[in-house]
Formats: structure tokens, sequence, C-alpha cells
């Protein structure tokens, strides 16, 4: 069975259909194998329903309009201006400024494609006339916005939180170590670029610049501490904090900067309802793969023929990493936490890894293999944004995807850059 549900799948894939289609009809497969026909089918279709149940993906399209409401209106350049006038005058220090930038605009998006549109946008034009090659500076906004999955709020973590029951607030936090080490990392790897290349530098802004700066991106500066703040603070939880940012990104951009009008917003809820029906279609069809495949114990015969099981902690992490990080070079991340998660949930449960520690290598599994050729979904939203040839945005991302793969193989050996601050926060 598990034989020709994945042989269909494929082909279905390779045929172009949209991946929603191929996990629907595996379950079907599933189903009609299982039962000897479709006179269960309201099981599947229960088991769809239930994927979609949890309260917790509620934070989903909320965060997906706060950061559509932001990217539209003032708040990543006033993030972008406030990175500027800091680091902008080092050796490197603008491209410095872009992978920064990224970050804190993850901080309050929780989007990777947001992200490249947002900062890439303003940065990518500014970077170039700077004398940066267009290939580096490709593949550190493809490569930087990844941040954004890792630092909260970040919906790979409450997709992955919401399949493994595993807590959100704790997934939120442990995010935060490996962001900020990737960012470091990917500064340096840029000082060392420019430095180089023989890269000017910008003009070194004045203090007086710095404050203005700095007054300005106050607003925008807000979101990290509603969410982060809210959360940790015990005032809200994160499907609430998610509600909260988009009412601030609604003040904020419509009535403080008042640059978005009623048109606009009614174009960018538009536009996150679309985005949020293919989400949900995929969670539900997710659900119900899912089902099929543990009903029918196909992760274990699958683990039990490579022996994970007996590998120990470190064996099955790095297996964990190779399998997501492959998967998300050739299909959508959602669909990989999706099906994978369920088949790895028992070994990890088994040898008793931290399910947390599981979520953040996961998440940056996801992370580097959606900007990793051939088909990373971040390697072609900067195609469609930036209007550049797909070898062109992928030819710089070599040492990017080095050093995350470096801090991945760092976050199985020291579990501790991720569990710090978590243990931290909850006592643990």
């Amino acid at each position: 069975m598990a034989t020709t549900i994945f042989g269909v799948m494929i082909v279905l894939l390779l045929l172009g259909f949209p991946m929603m289609i191929p996990l629907i009809i595996g379950a079907f497969i599933g189903f009609y194998s299982l039962f000897g026909g479709f006179g269960q089918l309201e099981t599947m279709i229960q088991q769809m329903l239930a994927g979609i149940r949890p309260a917790s993906l509620i934070a989903v399209p909320m965060f997906i309009f706060a950061a559509d409401i932001m990217t539209r209106g003032q708040s990543a350049n006033r993030l972008i201006d406030l990175v500027m006038t800091f680091v902008g005058h080092v050796k490197g220090g603008l491209a410095v400024s872009t992978a920064a930038a990224c970050t804190m605009f993850g901080a309050v998006s929780g989007s990777t494609q947001a992200t490249v549109v947002a900062i890439g946008g303003p940065l990518r034009p500014r970077m170039l006339k700077a004398g940066y090659n267009d290939s580096f500076v490709l593949a550190l906004i493809v490569n930087a916005s990844d941040i954004a999955f890792l630092i909260p709020p970040s919906i790979g973590m409450i997709i992955y939180g919401v399949v493994s029951n595993t807590s959100i607030s704790e997934l939120f936090i442990a995010g935060v170590g490996p962001g900020i080490l990737i960012l470091l990392l990917f500064s340096g790897y840029s000082m060392i670029y420019a430095i180089r290349n023989n890269v000017p530098t910008e003009p070194k802004a004045s203090w007086g610049e710095r404050l203005r700066a700095t007054q300005r991106a106050l607003w925008p500066l807000g979101f990290p501490v509603i969410i982060i703040g809210g959360i940790y603070g015990g005032i809200f939880s994160p499907t609430e904090a998610a509600a909260a940012c988009v009412l601030y990104a609604l003040i904020l951009e419509m009535i403080v900067f008042r640059s978005i009008d009623l048109k606009a917003l009614y174009e960018t809820a538009k536009s996150t309802g679309l985005i949020t029906a293919v989400v949900f279609i995929l969670v539900a069809a997710g659900a119900a793969f899912s089902w099929v495949i543990s009903f029918a114990q196909i992760p274990q015969a699958i683990l039990g023929a490579v022996g994970v099981a007996e590998m120990g902690q470190i064996g099955v992490l790095f297996v964990i990493s190779i399998a997501f990080f492959v998967g998300c070079m050739f299909v959508d991340p959602i669909v990989v936490i999706l099906v994978l998660v369920p088949i790895f949930a028992p070994v990890v449960q088994s040898v008793g890894i931290d399910p947390v520690l599981v979520g953040v290598i996961i998440t940056l599994q996801v992370a580097i293999g959606s900007a990793t050729p051939p088909f990373g979904c971040d390697i072609f939203t900067a195609i469609a944004v930036f209007k550049r040839p797909y070898i062109e945005v992928i030819r710089g991302t070599p040492p990017f995807i080095l050093i995350l793969l470096c801090v991945s193989v760092a976050l199985i050996f020291f579990p501790q850059i991720a569990l710090f601050l978590r243990d931290l926060a909850f006592g643990k």
C-alpha cells in the first residue's frame, strides 16, 4: 500500500498538480486500501476537519494579515533606516543592515516570503549601487529572510506545534538563540565579502540622525514587544498575540502613518484570505494523510527498516535534519511538516528527545530547504519580486547554505543554543 500511495503522489507531482491534490488522492487510496472501499469516507472527512480545528491555527492567518499590512505600509522602511544608521558605515555595513533588517522584520511578521518582499525591495537597489554583486545580494536577501522562520512569531513553528502537540510558546522562545546566531554568522561573512571585494562603506550617521531614526522606528518596534512581551508576560496566548498584532498593525499603518487606506486594506485582506485558504486546505489534507499512514503503521515500517531507533538521539536528529532539508528542496515547507512530523514522532518519543529541540531543528531545516535549489519556495519568490533569472538567484547561495547547515550541526551537538532561553523562561 505504501508503495502505491507514494508512487501515485510522485506521479501527480511530476504532472504538475498542486501539492494539495497528491495529499488528498494519497489519503483516498489509503482509506480505500484499509477499509476495502469508501464506506468509511466520513472518517477521512472527520480527520480533515480535525486537522484544522485547533484554535492555535487561528494565529496563522492573523500573522499573515499583519505581515501583509506592514509590507504595504511604512514599518519595514523605518526598521531599515534604524539599522542603517548604526551599522551602515562599517565594512560590509549595508549587507549587515540587510541581514539585521530581515531579522527584525521577521520578528514582526513570521513570514519568509513577506520578508523577501518588504526588505529586499528597498535594499537591493541600494546594495547594487554600493558595489555588491547581484548574486550575492539576492542570496543574502533570500537566506537572511529565512531567519523569520526562527524568530517569533514563526508560522512554521505554529504548524509544527499543532501537528506535534508541542507548546508554541516554548517553540517561539527557543527559536531566538539560533536566529541571533545565524544573524551574527551572516554578518561576519558579509563583512569578509566586502573586505575581499573592496566594497565601499556608507557615510557614518550622526548621533542626531540615529536618534531620529530610533524615534521613527519606535512604533514598529512595538510589534516584538507585543508578541514576545505579551506571551511571556502572561498577558496573551500566542493566538491572542496574533490578533493584537493585527490590531496594532491597523492602528499603525492606517491611523498613525496613514500609509494604507480602506481600498488597500481590502486588497490586503483578499490576499491574506487566498493564502490562508491554501494553507488550511494543505493542513486538512495533511491531517487526513497523516492519519492514514499512522493507522497503517507505515512510519514504524519505514523507520524500522532504516534502523533509526537504534541510532540514539544524535543519529535520530541527523536523520530528521536530512529528511526535512531534502524534502523542502522539492515541496512546500508546510506540506513537509505535515507529512514528516507524524512519521518521526514515534521514534522521537522513544529515544527521549525534547520535542522543542526537534521543532527548532525542523524549523531550521525547513528554512534552509526553502532557500535551496532546485525548488525552494523563497527562490521563486525572489525570481518573481526581483525579475531575475533562476541561475542568478541561486548562484550566491552555497556559502549561506553552508553557514545554515553548520548551525544545524551545532544545534544537534549543543542543544542549549536553543533550549537555554526556553529553560530560563519556563524554569526547566
